[in-house]
């Protein structure tokens, strides 16, 4: 299996993560995680693993015009479409293409550092951390997401695509999960062996609404880095995917979708 830090998106997949992944799976989730950043007017923001930038946006509306907000992702996909997309109103935002785990930037020129659902994907997950801890300035802070638990979604996509697809397809698209059975004490040791301190860890719950399968699986693997496999598939194998999802999740079934319950854990931290 590739690296986790790999969830490289060809073609137009960024177009469509922008579309399908950021409205139903992330951005619900940007308002808690900014909300435990406690942002100020005029503070220096950097968001980790930023994708097409769904948290740098709020994060400038918030920092206002007196505060600066980066933008940090491997991905050159994801940052054009973080560009290409309108500017909010508040700071300015900087758009930079590196590796979490060896930044390009200064030390200490970060007030608080942000990272929504990013450092499962590092493959050096200390690494990345104590670069975080590098580039905050002394009593800075670190609020960062993972998932804490797989969600029904996750878990039939994962089942379906290892049936319809390959084994080796279904550990690349469970990679955001990689994190979620290391628990609390798993992700503790990490933020104080990076050098944090006062790790606090939040465990939240919110309901996950989406389109019924049959008009949002095929389109959300298709901003996936297993585009290219789905795509490659006969219409037969599709149709059994969509059709094995469907069947997995009869019991979350609303009258326009489904709706699960997704787990997340909140870290924040302190230099």
């Amino acid at each position: 299996m590739p690296p986790p830090e790999q969830w490289q998106l060809s073609g137009n997949a960024a177009e469509l993560y922008e579309r399908y992944a950021v409205p139903y799976f992330l951005g619900p989730w940007v308002p808690a995680l900014v909300e435990c950043a406690a942002l100020q007017p005029g503070e220096r923001v950097l968001d980790v693993a930023c994708g097409t930038g769904v948290v740098a946006r709020l994060a400038a509306q918030k920092v206002g015009t007196t505060g600066h907000v980066t933008g940090l992702d491997l991905n050159p996909g994801m940052l054009a479409v973080a560009r290409s997309l309108p500017p909010p109103s508040g700071a300015p935002i900087l758009w930079v293409e590196c590796s979490a785990g060896a930044m390009h930037l200064a030390d200490a020129t970060f007030d608080v550092v942000l990272c929504q659902q990013g450092l499962q994907f590092f493959p050096d997950k200390p690494a990345a951390l104590r670069e975080m801890h590098r580039v905050l300035v002394p009593g800075g802070r670190v609020v960062l997401s993972v998932w804490s638990k797989e969600s029904p979604y996750s878990t039939a996509v994962t089942n379906a695509v290892g049936q319809q697809v390959s084994a080796e397809a279904a550990a690349r698209i469970n990679a955001p999960q990689a994190l979620a059975d290391a628990g609390e004490r798993e992700l503790h040791r990490l933020m104080v062996e990076a050098g944090f301190a006062g790790v606090t860890i939040h465990a939240r719950t919110m309901l996950t609404r989406l389109p019924v399968p049959e008009e949002f699986v095929l389109w959300h693997l298709a901003a996936s880095p297993i585009a290219a496999e789905v795509a490659a598939l006969s219409e037969e194998a599709r149709t059994a995917l969509v059709r094995d999802v469907r069947t997995a999740l009869l019991s979350y079934r609303e009258d326009n979708g489904v709706a699960f319950p997704s787990d997340a854990n909140l870290v924040v931290a302190h230099t």
